[in-house]
Order: C-alpha cells, then structure tokens, then sequence
C-alpha cells in the first residue's frame, strides 16, 4: 500500500475530527446530550486516550512481520465502521466525567496527527509492533495500528456527530 494513500486516508479523517470538534460551542461540548451518553468532550478525550497510546506504540519496539502487512486492517474496518454494534470501553482509554477545555483537545489533536504522519513518513509500516497487544487480535504490523487508530477515529466523529445532530434538534 502507498504511503500518500495511508497519509491521505489519515489525514482526511483528522481533519474531519478537527473541524467536527470546532462545531461544539464551549456548553454544549461538555454537555450530556442524552442518557447513557458521553459527552462530546469525553469522546474526544477517548480518541486522545486512544490515539497518543498508538503514536508511543509506533515509534516502540518492532520486529518483522510474520503475516501480511495489512492482514488484519478489514477486520478492524468491520468492526469500528459497524455503526449499529455498540461497543465497550477498555478502561485505559475511559474518559473521566469533568469538563474539557475545547482549545486544549485541539491542539493535543494536532499533536497526535503529526505524530502519526511523521510515523507514516518516516517508519517501515510493515513491521509488527510489540508492545501492545490487541484483545482478540494480538500485535498489530504499524500499517495496521495507524488503521486502527483511523477507523476508531472515524467511529467517533460519526458519534459526535450525531450528538451534535440531537443537541441542534432538542
């Protein structure tokens, strides 16, 4: 796979993660739209919690990949893009119940997307990396870690918004 596709593929996604979360005005970013929900600052939080802890595992310990480099990337695909399967939380990557300063997570978001474009850039995406394990799918190749951390995104700008659908709506 190139890498000005994976860049791209990346990139197109952060993006819409910056410009859905510049959407938010300060209360209703950390406002609770509904039961049950987060709230838009706590799942951004989530993304944070969940895409800093792969810019450490790209840039960690790595050995040669044993099986295709993108092996594993549809499966993750299936499962993050399948809106209608409501998913559970590991609890390291659980956002805390408070308020979130807007500007903050925006910078931390530009943070963790030059840090992931300059793994792309600069990394063989084709190695395994070993210091975190997937549950249910073991150690991912860096091509599939950097998918991994896109389609979580993308689950999430769907999530946000849709929030902020039902707070227009309310």
């Amino acid at each position: 796979m190139e890498k000005d596709i994976i860049i791209s593929d990346f990139n197109k996604v952060f993006s819409d993660l910056i410009t859905t979360v510049e959407g938010f005005d300060y209360m209703s970013y950390n406002q609770i739209p509904f039961d049950g929900s987060w709230t838009p600052a706590q799942v951004t939080q989530h993304i944070i919690l969940a895409s800093e802890g792969f810019v450490k595992v790209l840039n960690a310990e790595v050995k040669d990949a044993e099986t295709a480099i993108d092996e594993k990337k549809s499966q993750i695909k299936a499962i993050f893009l399948d809106y209608g399967t409501k998913m559970k939380s590991p609890d390291f990557i659980l956002p805390d119940l408070k308020e979130y300063d807007k500007e903050r997570h925006l910078a931390k978001i530009a943070i963790i997307q030059e840090g992931i474009a300059k793994a792309i850039n600069d990394l063989d995406l084709g190695k395994t990396c070993l210091s975190f394990e997937l549950p249910g799918m073991g150690h991912l190749t860096r091509l599939e870690a950097i998918y991994f951390v896109t389609y979580h995104t993308e689950r999430h700008i769907h999530q946000l918004k849709e929030i902020h659908r039902f707070q227009k709506s309310a």
